[in-house]
């Protein structure tokens, strides 16, 4: 284990410090000439000729990522480093060599002063290659005389098919991923990989018919709300999921809401096939199971072709991931919309009391069924509030503007108040006073101060006025819908019903009411 650690450690040091010193300045290095002591000439002799060993030609680290590099003999050079690429060494290293999915190769002249670690690819040395310090191959072979024996450790990790998998991955590295195309027509385990995603796909399309006819047509109705809502969807996961992790109970939603996201995600890609097919070729009123697998036949045809241009196969690519999960999130609000549908709205019934002048003159008229009579009793006076209390939800839903303008005339207020308490140097003063401000007002009036401004009421979905504990149930659950990045009580933009988490949680509606409405 201390091997493998230091290796590790040893591999990410040396690519940062290769990337780290690629503009350092090139040092002149020169290799030394040795002496020899002089000789005596002999009589008769010729005199020496001193022969000028020319200096080696050497250079600083070297970095290298999808490009082959070749050290010659006689230059010098300090440190390796080739990813996706293949290194031939022929001169002298005086550090380590690191290459990663690919090749090394030592000649008989070359020499590597410190480690060499090659991870997905075989390395071969020739006699007379030496290594001074340790040599790794990771997922790779190695391929050297019998008599070679590095300076420290020996280490080859992985048998030959493990290397041979990994070797096929460096022409995708090099042609696919370094172009910015996920597809290289050229390889051919690639387009086994394609025929694999277009099976399941067909038959994610066959199955979940219904499914993937909603996101398509959501993409042909609103292809830029899809888009937006795809996005804002990614934007929103880390955040959320970091939120529910911190939380005990909230732990456990984090898998299902990655897995939620991840079948959202390939259920709206088969879709975007489907409507790019269906764009290509219409499509009758009475669409079949034939017709939308020629149109997802097309669709993915023509994301593949896509996907083989450079630069243009990675945007398509994560273009397409958007408006999948996009359509997808718009397609299951749709239909949550359709098994919970919005109640019809009610007139509101005006109730008005009769007047005692009309109650009087009705009781002194006779009738031919009841003789008139000297004196009669005073009808009861009829009230007007249970019948208003009844209608209010049936007022229209208050729009979320107004209903963010309320909180921040109430925000105001509380703040004020809080500097009338002298309550500032205490922690947490203005949120208790906030939370206690609204439960106390939802259950004296229905409102707040800034919603009575505003022309807001709150009212539970029977139309019954708010209890106490109607009340604390919604202030304690607003805490959860400003705690996860408000994302609950922007929950109103996209709700049918205009309700946030903690309307939904609380069982209420918040109504605009006239201007006259009484409290």
């Amino acid at each position: 284990m201390t091997a493998m650690k230091r290796i590790r450690t040893e591999l990410v040091t040396l690519v940062l410090a290769a990337a780290m010193s690629l503009p350092a300045s090139v040092a002149a290095q020169s290799r030394a000439v040795p002496s020899f002591p002089e000789r005596a000439a002999a009589p008769g002799a010729q005199p020496s000729v001193e022969v000028q060993v020319e200096p080696e030609r050497a250079e600083g680290s070297v970095l290298r990522i999808g490009q082959d590099y070749s050290l010659r003999v006689g230059d010098v050079v300090r440190e390796v480093v080739v990813i996706a690429g293949t290194a031939a060494i022929d001169g002298r290293v005086n550090g380590d060599v690191v290459v990663v999915f690919g090749n090394a190769r030592l000649s008989s002249t070359a020499s590597i002063e410190g480690d060499m670690v090659v991870v997905g690819g075989s390395a071969i040395a020739m006699s007379g290659a030496v290594v001074r310090q340790d040599l790794v191959v990771v997922g790779g072979v190695f391929d050297a005389p019998a008599g070679f024996t590095p300076g420290g450790e020996y280490v080859v990790i992985g048998p030959r098919a493990l290397g041979g998998r990994l070797e096929a991955l460096v022409p995708w590295v090099t042609r696919g991923l370094l172009w910015g195309r996920p597809i290289v027509p050229d390889l051919p385990w690639v387009w086994g990989v394609v025929g694999l995603f277009f099976l399941v796909y067909l038959a994610l399309n066959l199955v979940f018919d219904s499914p993937v006819r909603a996101c398509a047509a959501t993409l042909a109705n609103k292809p830029l709300t899809a888009f937006l809502v795809g996005l804002l969807a990614l934007l929103l996961t880390g955040p959320v999921c970091l939120l529910l992790a911190i939380s005990v109970i909230g732990l456990a939603v984090v898998p299902v809401l990655l897995s939620a996201l991840l079948v959202a995600g390939i259920v709206g890609k088969v879709g975007v096939a489907r409507w790019i097919g269906m764009s290509v070729i219409r499509e009758g009123s009475q669409e079949s199971r034939l017709s939308s697998l020629r149109s997802f036949a097309i669709g993915f045809a023509m994301i593949c072709l896509a996907y083989m241009v450079p630069v243009l196969g990675f945007v398509t690519w994560a273009m397409l991931g958007v408006f999948g999960l996009g359509a997808a999130t718009l397609a299951f609000i749709a239909a949550y919309g359709r098994e919970n549908p919005v109640p019809a709205p009610r007139v509101p019934s005006s109730v008005t009391p009769p007047r005692v002048a009309d109650q009087e003159g009705a009781a002194a008229a006779p009738t031919p069924e009841a003789p008139a009579v000297a004196f009669s009793a005073p009808a009861p006076a009829v009230s007007a509030a249970p019948a208003m209390v009844s209608d209010l939800p049936s007022f229209p839903r208050a729009p979320f503007h107004d209903r963010l303008a309320a909180f921040v005339l109430d925000v105001i207020l509380v703040v004020i108040t809080q500097q009338l308490l002298d309550l500032t140097g205490r922690d947490g003063a203005v949120f208790l006073l906030l939370l206690g401000y609204h439960i106390g007002f939802w259950t004296w009036k229905g409102t707040t101060v800034g919603g009575i401004i505003c022309q807001l009421r709150v009212v539970r979905v029977d139309g019954v006025p708010l209890r106490f504990v109607d009340a604390l149930v919604r202030g304690l659950s607003s805490i959860f819908s400003l705690a996860v990045l408000g994302i609950g009580c922007l929950w109103i933009l996209m709700d049918p019903e205009r309700q946030a988490w903690h309307d939904k949680i609380a069982g209420t509606y918040v109504v605009k009411v006239p201007r006259n409405w009484p409290l």
